[in-house]
Parts: structure tokens; sequence; C-alpha cells
């Protein structure tokens, strides 16, 4: 796990290429605080001329040998992530005749990419993003894991090509404006992110999950997909109720044991919910004795200690209660908005329970991510299971019958977040590809386009991104199941443009790596393949999961609903909190910045400390976010 960033001048550059790395290099230290290298071509020779940069946190093959970038033969890379599979596929390319000369999982990635070109990366299993130089074809190969757990971002401009781990290491480049792009400000208000692969900046793009990227002389970059939950999901396995669950069961086992591949001491983040707990009884299924850490709040009403204790004490793992208060926060918050690479609403609880597992000598940790968005455990599957076949057959009336309808409820619902987001479904055509967007908004375009300034807002038909996006995969999978393809949304939306992204970030801030057993592309295929049925009872959260598991959890834990871990940010943004966020939203922060229209955000701040319906932290939060994160990279964006 690591830091990488390159750049590939295909015409003459004004600067050397190494000093661009180096620059970028320093701004990713934090994510590798065991060693940092630069790999160049050398000067003056044929060809492009290029750099490499990595910055180490070492993980497996702990000695120098293990340091990057790495050659061999015609290939350079800098590679972030771990290949758990890369002993059998090193023994499979020793067969082949292959020879090595160290024991990392990295020197598996070249010997892999020699032997098969870009085929090797369907062949890797793990989280990864890599950037490598082949020097034989004068090419930039960019590679990204099938989930999107790793992040990879790049820039192109004239005759060059960047692409780093972080936004900030691209414009530590000097190559890339930090501009604020139109649009995806507007997507930004809707979802607290850009939908990949768009950035907030114009000039930065990040690579797709299951892409890779491939770009030589005189040759735009252009992605290519080599993977797609979807289109992975088209076997349909015909298997029993108790078939389904002994193969998640195998195959939940076998993501775990690979996922403590390490030379280093693995630690597990556990909650008082399912995901966690399904880990834990995995590792201890398996023989595993791991470290258990959970964040204890002095606020009762929040604070899920004693529940995730009961888990640990089930189990019997050795367990540490990690004690959060108010005043600690407080004594972090500079911090966290330090570590915040691309803004979201999200991700202070991943910077604390990171900093706080650190400070504990671990540097892996296993986390429960992806559990919802894979066997369904968020309440949109539910809901949209019951409300689609009527937006469906809503969706044929009239357009003109659906914005009268929409208009009625609008006026009745006062302006609740309820009724808006029912109106904006009675006005699309009832597809999921159009309601399920509208589920995860947290800005409805109305109140964007109330928000914004008129220089900002988007044209009156332009979509969303994440419609049109999901109507192209599930045209490509017309046979696929209704869950299925809710999970497609919340893994390749919600997943994967905010919680894997403020995940990376906000653990690699502390040198941190986290591992995410249930997104072993294994056992998402074989699960998003299940038919409906075999995923829910109508009754019991997740019963796949549970009932998957060797070692039972407690009865309390796996019938508890839904609820993730949170933070009394509310009540702390009314008190210790209120002065910061005054000055982020107020004249010297986002109101003075042209983006909005003249005391909308002010009147949305003082909606929210008088409790206005609807206005949640997280709204208010996002824009807190977004202008401390413009402050830090000295984004521009006043009007277009």
């Amino acid at each position: 796990m690591c830091g990488i960033a390159g750049v590939v001048f295909f015409e003459a550059p004004q600067e050397a290429p190494s000093a661009i790395a180096s620059r970028m290099l320093q701004a990713l230290r934090h994510r590798g605080p065991d060693g940092q290298g630069v790999w160049h071509s050398a000067p003056g020779s044929r060809g492009p001329a290029v750099a490499l940069a990595h910055a180490r946190l070492a993980i497996i093959d702990l000695s120098d040998a293990g340091r990057q970038p790495m050659t061999r033969g015609d290939l350079a890379v800098t590679y972030n992530g771990e290949i758990y599979n890369y002993r059998s596929l090193r023994a499979g390319l020793e067969a082949r005749g292959r020879t090595f000369r160290t024991q990392s999982d990295t020197e598996v990635l070249l010997a892999a990419v020699e032997e098969w070109g870009l085929d090797a990366v369907s062949r890797l299993e793990g989280m990864f993003a890599a950037g490598l130089w082949d020097a034989a074809a004068n090419r930039l190969i960019l590679l990204r894991d099938r989930l999107g757990i790793k992040p990879l971002y790049y820039a192109e401009g004239d005759g060059f090509i960047a692409f780093a781990s972080e936004v900030r290491a691209l414009i530590a480049s000097g190559l890339v404006a930090p501009a604020l792009d139109q649009a995806s400000l507007w997507h930004y208000l809707g979802y607290q992110t850009a939908p990949t692969p768009a950035t907030l900046l114009k000039d930065i793009r990040m690579l797709e999950p299951g892409h890779t990227l491939v770009v030589g002389h005189n040759a735009r970059a252009t992605p290519r997909r080599y993977w797609d939950l979807l289109e992975r999901s088209a076997g349909q396995p015909d298997v029993s109720v108790s078939g389904a669950r002994d193969r998640v069961g195998q195959l939940l086992h076998d993501a775990v044991t690979s996922h403590l591949v390490s030379d280093v001491p693995v630690g597990v983040f556990l909650s008082s919910g399912i995901d966690s707990g399904a880990l834990v009884s995995s590792l201890r299924s398996a023989g595993a004795e791991p470290r258990t850490f959970t964040i204890a709040l002095t606020d009762a009403t929040y604070d899920e200690s004693a529940l995730a204790r009961q888990v640990a004490s089930h189990f019997g793992t050795e367990h540490t209660e990690l004690h959060l208060t108010e005043s600690r926060l407080l004594e972090m918050l500079p911090d966290v908005l330090d570590a915040v690479d691309h803004p979201s609403g999200d991700g202070v609880n991943t910077f604390v329970v990171s900093k706080l597992v650190r400070e504990h000598g671990v540097k892996v940790a296993l986390s429960g991510l992806g559990g919802d968005e894979v066997f369904g455990g968020y309440p949109s599957f539910r809901r949209l299971t019951r409300v689609l076949p009527a937006t469906q057959q809503w969706g044929r009336s009239p357009a003109g019958v659906r914005r009268l309808a929409a208009g009625v409820v609008r006026a009745v619902g006062g302006g609740s977040v309820t009724a808006s987001k029912a109106a904006a479904v009675m006005e699309g055509d009832g597809s999921l590809a159009a309601v399920w967007p509208v589920t995860r908004q947290l800005f409805s375009t109305r109140e964007r386009r109330r928000l914004l300034a008129p220089a900002w807002h988007l044209p009156e038909d332009a979509a969303d991104s994440y419609e049109p996006m999901l109507s192209d995969a599930y045209a490509r999978t017309p046979d696929a199941h209704l869950w299925s393809r809710v999970s497609y949304a919340e893994s390749r939306a919600y997943m994967h443009d905010v919680l894997l992204r403020d995940t990376d970030q906000m653990s690699m801030a502390h040198g941190l790596e986290v591992r995410v057993p249930l997104l072993d592309h294994r056992l998402v295929e074989f699960v998003a393949a299940l038919p409906d049925r075999l995923k829910w009872d109508g009754d019991r959260p997740k019963p796949l999961l549970v009932d998957s598991l060797r070692l039972p959890l407690p009865s309390g834990i796996a019938r508890r609903p839904k609820r993730g871990f949170a933070l009394p940010f509310a009540q702390w943004m009314r008190g210790a909190l209120r002065p910061f966020c005054e000055v982020q939203l107020g004249p010297s922060g986002l109101e003075g910045r042209e983006l909005f229209r003249p005391g909308e955000v002010a009147k949305l701040w003082r909606g929210f400390l008088d409790g206005a319906p609807g206005l949640t932290w997280s709204r208010l939060w996002t824009l807190v976010a977004l202008n401390s994160w413009m402050d830090k990279h000295h984004v521009t964006g006043g009007r277009p």
C-alpha cells in the first residue's frame, strides 16, 4: 500500500520529469512513510521522457528489495495496493520459466505483464492501482482494480500525461491548474461527490473501476473496461438456498483468509453491525486471532461500544476501545480537513478510527465496507422493490401530467425533503436508472438551481451523470435481477465515489492500509448472479450473509437493523464547531466565492441552527468541506 505518481512527456518537456515527479512525491509522503523513490528515463535518450515516483508503506517483503519504482526488463512500475494471489501467480510464472529476485507482489505484477500483456490484469485478485512504463512499446499503461478500491487520477495536456494516487499530487506537479469544474460542482451538491470519471477539477479525471488505460505517442488516452459487475453476474446460477449459503460461506472464508496476507500485524474495525461481525466470525472460523478496535463515544445516543464489546467477547478477540471526546475531535479537525484530497460530506469518522488504530501500532486493518452494497443492507433495496412497479407504470403517463402532479406534491409537501424526492421521481420516466439517483440526492435539482448563482447552472435538460451511466449499464444487461441492478448502482456510485474514496484518503493520511474482504470480486460476482429470493426473506437484514457464517453472530447483532457508525456532528456543529463552520460558510468563505446566490448559504445555515426539517448536518458539512478544500488547494472558482 503506497502512494504513486508519474509523468510521461511525448514531446520535449520544459522541465525535467524527475523534478516534476519529485514534487508529486512530496505531496504523497503521508501515504508512504517507509521510503520514497523516483525512477526516470535516461536524460537525452531517444523516446519519451518518463518519471515514476513511489511513497512506500511496507506491507509485503519489508526488505529493500521491495522498494519501488521497480524495473524488470523493458518495464518500470509504480504500484499501490495488494495482489492477494501473488504467490500462486508467481508459482505459475515460475513454471513458465520466469525467475524472481524479490518476495514482493510488485515483481509478480511486472512478470505477469511481461508474460500476458494487458490480459494480466484479469488474473489479479486484490486491490490495486498501477502505472507501468513499457519502454519497448513507448507506452504508458494504467491499471485499476475491479471495484475501484484503490484510486488513480490522471491529467492530459499538450504532449504529456500525468497520474497519481491523489488529486493533490497532480496539482503539485504544476502541470494542472486547480480550476473548479462547473458540471462537477452541480453534481457535488447533488451527491456529495463528482461522479467518476469526473472530479471537481476541470483537467483531472479518475480512471473508472475495472478499467485500464494505454497511451503512446500521438495517441489520446482511451480507457478500456475489462470487468463489469452486471456483466459478470450474467451466469444466473441455479442453486438452492442451502447451496447459496454454503457457497457464500466458502467464498467469504477464502476472501478473509487471502486478505490476511501480510508481513505486519492486521486489525479489524469492529462496529455493532453485521458486516464487521461477519468478518470477525470468518476470521475466527479460519483460526485467526484478530485484534478488534471500536470507537467509544461519551454520548450514549451514538455510542455502540457496548454492542461491539459483546461481539468481541462472543468471538474471543483481543479488543481495544478507542475513546473519542468532542474536545479531541476539535483538536483533530485541522488534520481531518488537511487529509481531504477530494471533498465529500463523509469521511471524518474514518479519519478518526484510522488515526486511533494506527496509534496502537496497527498498519493494516480490515473493514466491513461493501456488505450493504453486496448483500442488500440499505433501505433502498426493499424500498425500490416495492415502489418500482408503480413508478414504471406512472412513467408511461404524458410528461405534462407528470410535471403537473409533481408540482402539486411539492406544494402540498411544503418543501420537505420527502416531498421533493417524491416529486422528482414523479417527473421522471419511472425507470430504476432515473429513480435510484433521487434516493441518493443531498440537494434536489430545484434546490441546486435556487442555491447556485445562475452562471453555475446546468442547462434545463441536463441529466445527472448517474442516470445515463445506469441506463447504459442496464441496457447492456437486460436479464440482471432487480437487486443486482440496485447493488450495481450503490456499488458503482455511492460506494465507489464516496465511501471508497473517503476510506482511502482518510486512512492513508495515517499510513494505514484498509482492506475490504467483502469486496472480493469472486464473492461479489457470485452474490450478484443470485436471484433476489435468495438474498432476503422479507424480515431479517442480510440473511444470506448471516446464514452463511460458520460461527454465528450473537442473535441481537444478527437481527439488528442497519445503522451506520455516526458521530454526533449535528450537536457539535451547533456547539463547539459553530465558529469554525460560520467562517467557512460566511462572507470570507463560501458566501464570498460568487458560486452561490447572495444570502442562500446563510439561509441554509440559519435553518440548520433552528432545526428546520430536512436540513441535516451532512448537507451543511458538505459545503464546509468544499470551501476548506478550495482554500487549501487554491482552487479557483468565481464566475465560470
